[in-house]
């Protein structure tokens, strides 16, 4: 599905980390202050969004042509008062939310409990359905899974991704299994031959550099932008790890530390930040 896409906040990864893409910090925003909220139905004024998306570098102009093109997508819906233009999340936005809530809050990082089981899926796609191999192999990624041939891609552990399949429309064309590597198998090898260790280390390392120089900063006063970069980047930073186990992975595996620098930063922000924004957002709850 295309919308998965979203959950990626990034135009480019450079040495310095991501390059915020509009779409994404928006969600973010939403997701920060809109589906943690008691009512998650409510809207917020177009002029409010404006005004924390301001706070982390993107323009009036790109902000709104943001919410028209998410609008346009079904991600949000308009509901007007008066003169005023208010945007709250529709169901479709709701769910990919909260798959992004489950990745940053629940499942964590670092995978200390493998049991020693792979989620196998194999699929064989017609040549000519290149935007369903596409989708396919996005929502993979999203789900843990790497390469290990073509049409043959592993997770760590049992995911349950025949929900996703169905939902992609493409039951008859994947088959799934979940099974344990015969004791000839290489394990360390595999996931070096399968992820791209390198890349995924590396953005727990510019990750931990760059929030931990804020730490000793010592002062914050724009929490609310903050947490909405704070959080896009750690999602940036996950999007493409797939929780290998920990036992196979070098013992100087970055996750764990930059894990601890974000969830300190979080803690910190949440409370003023939610200050921040009641104070900051015009909101109306949805009819």
């Amino acid at each position: 599905m295309e919308d998965y896409d979203i959950l990626d906040t990034s135009d480019s990864d450079t040495p310095d980390g991501p390059q915020a893409r509009p779409q994404s910090l928006m969600l973010a925003f939403f997701g920060n202050h809109v589906l943690e909220e008691e009512d998650r139905d409510l809207c917020v004024y177009s002029g409010s969004i404006i005004d924390v998306l301001g706070r982390v570098g993107v323009g009036e102009q790109a902000v709104r042509s943001t919410l028209t093109r998410m609008v346009n997508r079904g991600l949000l819906r308009r509901r007007r008062e008066g003169r005023r233009m208010y945007f709250g999340l529709t169901p479709q936005a709701t769910r990919v939310l909260w798959d992004g809530r489950t990745r940053i809050w629940k499942q964590g990082a670092v995978n200390d409990d493998w049991d020693g089981t792979w989620t196998l899926l194999g699929f064989s796609l017609p040549d000519s359905w290149k935007r369903q191999r596409h989708d396919l192999r996005s929502r993979l990624t999203w789900s843990g899974f790497g390469a290990l041939y073509s049409g043959l891609w592993i997770a760590p552990g049992a995911v349950d991704i025949s929900g996703v399949v169905a939902e992609l429309g493409l039951t008859d064309h994947v088959k799934i299994f979940h099974s344990r590597a015969d004791v000839a198998t290489d394990i360390e090898s595999m996931i070096r031959d399968t992820w791209d260790l390198e890349s995924i280390a590396a953005r727990y390392v510019t990750f931990d550099k760059r929030w931990t120089t804020h730490l000793d900063t010592g002062s914050d006063d724009d929490p609310i932008g903050t947490r909405l970069r704070l959080v896009s980047e750690w999602l940036w930073t996950i999007r493409t790890d797939p929780r290998l186990p920990t036992r196979h992975l070098p013992p100087t595996w970055p996750a764990r530390t930059a894990e601890k620098t974000f969830h300190h930063i979080a803690e910190q922000t949440t409370t003023p930040a939610r200050h921040m924004a009641h104070e900051l957002l015009d909101t109306v709850p949805s009819r």
